[in-house]
């Protein structure tokens, strides 16, 4: 199909009325491997399982409203107009900024319940957010979308891209620049580093997370400059480049604020056990 020059199907597969779109099947894997990921990390500290498992059950739900309001708010007149589509998430627009925003209360309310620090929760997390956010971005190239502006056929061959990208980014007779693939290589650089800094540095507990959002949001508010369906806050002004400078600012003000109390904690010091799951 994808040698003919045909674009890739957005459906999977089919199980009766009921269509399964790889954008779904993405996003999945994405968080099925950030699951492992932090189920890894957690054994070092003497973790059980279950706590991720009931961690995921709890946030990948809260993370996807999340995700689907912030971007249903920042095209309100479309969806006013078109009720009907707010819940057809398998169309995409699931906005990151709003999944992080939706994790971050989540993972605020988990800590508490189960009696574990906050910065060591987030800093588990980090390496498993930013794997899945690399993954999921292949969501986007399956429903051809989250692309920048038009190119050349010339310009995407000179980046050594196989064919079937190239031909996946051919949108109604106009190639674009596969900004899903620079995110999410720029997201799989991020999750070598964030694995490796955790190992072969000394951190104190809340500056993981801090170096994710710094990582993330300066390659995502670089690449945001070439899309062409960022949500907007005003005419000239992309939100998601507003956030990545927040997110930035906030990642260095959490390194500071960390580095200037004296009694901050280290990473690898043993977390605080996790009360049983009955306490929820």
């Amino acid at each position: 199909m994808i040698l003919s020059g045909a674009p890739f199907d957005p459906i999977a597969f089919r199980l009766g009325p009921l269509a399964v779109h790889w954008y779904g099947i993405l996003i999945g894997i994405g968080a099925l491997v950030g699951l492992f990921v932090a189920v890894r990390e957690g054994r070092r500290f003497g973790v059980a399982e279950d706590f991720f498992y009931d961690l995921l059950l709890l946030g990948v739900p809260v993370a996807i409203v999340f995700a689907r309001a912030y971007y249903v708010l920042f095209q309100w007149p479309y969806y006013a107009a078109h009720p009907e589509d707010i819940v057809a998430v398998w169309k995409g627009g699931l906005a990151i900024h709003g999944a992080l925003i939706g994790s971050g209360l989540v993972a605020l309310f988990y800590a508490r319940r189960r009696r574990v620090s906050v910065w060591w929760l987030l800093d588990v997390a980090a390496p498993s957010l930013i794997i899945g956010q690399a993954i999921g971005r292949w969501g986007n190239f399956m429903n051809q979308e989250a692309h920048g502006g038009p190119v050349s056929r010339a310009f995407l061959e000179s980046l050594h891209l196989p064919n079937w990208i190239i031909e996946q980014m051919n949108i109604g007779g106009t190639y674009h620049h596969p900004t899903f693939l620079y995110e999410s290589i720029w997201d799989f650089l991020g999750f070598l580093l964030l694995i490796t800094v955790r190992r072969r540095l000394s951190l104190l507990r809340g500056e993981l997370i801090a170096l994710y959002a710094i990582w993330y949001s300066v390659g995502r508010t670089y690449i945001e400059g070439m899309r062409t369906d960022s949500l907007m806050l005003t005419p000239t002004i992309r939100m998601a480049q507003v956030m990545g400078l927040l997110l930035i600012a906030l990642g260095v003000a959490v390194i500071v604020f960390r580095r200037r109390q004296p009694d901050a904690t280290r990473y690898d010091a043993p977390p605080d056990r996790p009360a049983p799951p009955d306490v929820c």
